[in-house]
């Protein structure tokens, strides 16, 4: 059994019910909320951080590295799917959990914004430029 820092609670091999319970109470978003994207994430993350402290103790534990990915996968496509519907949701919930991906995420989300302002303004001129020579 070790203690997840992020979450405060101890976890042994695997996510018994009273932990999924508390991270349930801790994350969710309306009292009979137990499958929200925020609750959701958050047992990934006490999963993943659960298989990565057994990874270290268990190097060649390859079955157990190939569900870490699949879980890292599955939290990756849920916070993405969290940053475009409630982009407030995904920042609290991203500081609650001290997501290093979600800052990777921003970022990428803000870069993609640039460069579709760019296009925008790259065919307006060519628009423009075009009405011009009409």
């Amino acid at each position: 059994m070790f203690l997840c820092p992020l979450l405060g609670i101890g976890i042994k091999k695997m996510l018994d019910k009273k932990s999924k319970e508390k991270i349930i109470k801790k994350f969710q978003t309306h009292p009979s909320d137990t499958g929200s994207s925020q609750v959701q994430i958050a047992i990934l993350t006490a999963e993943i951080e659960e298989l990565t402290e057994h990874l270290k103790k268990h190097k060649h534990d390859f079955s157990s590295r190939r569900g870490l990915l699949k879980k890292v996968a599955e939290r990756r496509k849920l916070l993405k799917y969290l940053q475009k519907e409630d982009q407030n949701a995904f920042q609290e919930l991203a500081i609650k959990l001290k997501l290093k991906i979600a800052k990777k995420m921003i970022q990428e989300e803000e870069e993609k914004a640039e460069k579709e302002k760019e296009l925008e303004k790259m065919i307006k001129g060519e628009n423009e430029e075009d009405s011009e020579n009409e």
